[in-house]
């Protein structure tokens, strides 16, 4: 049974080894040290998942606490998948904003899960990268 952690102050090794133990940490800077900390230490909600000491979850987010909780990772090592802990770390992060819809941007491989638990898919997101233009 993993425990749970609120907050952002977390070893960064025990950080990236979670990214690295699952499909996220290809699509994360996990190879840029700096860029990972500044990741960690600028999102106002934070919660991990414990096997022991080891890390083994995490779901990094922004929210105003009112209207909107943007879920900017949800990782969890691949030995601890399809135990509930996604579940369990995304109920947290509502817990914290009950009132705020929540809001993420899906991996490929995760596309069939959001729906699973809950989730509803929205047709008009949009992004732009760094360093495209603004026309």
């Amino acid at each position: 049974m993993p425990t749970y952690r609120l907050g952002n102050d977390l070893d960064l090794d025990a950080v990236l080894a979670c990214y690295r133990a699952c499909s996220l940490g290809g699509r994360r800077p996990i190879d840029d040290r700096a860029r990972m900390a500044t990741m960690l230490a600028h999102a106002n909600l934070v919660i991990s998942a414990w096997s022991g000491t080891e890390l083994v979850g995490i779901a990094r987010a922004l929210t105003d606490g009112v209207y909107c909780t943007y879920l900017s990772d949800l990782a969890v090592d691949d030995r601890h998948q399809r135990s509930g802990i996604g579940r369990e770390l995304i109920r947290r992060c509502r817990e914290h904003a009950p009132q705020a819809t929540l809001i993420l941007l899906s991996a490929p491989q995760a596309v069939d899960y959001y729906p699973r638990i809950g989730f509803t898919r929205h047709d008009s997101a949009w992004m732009i990268k760094p360093g495209d233009p603004l026309v």
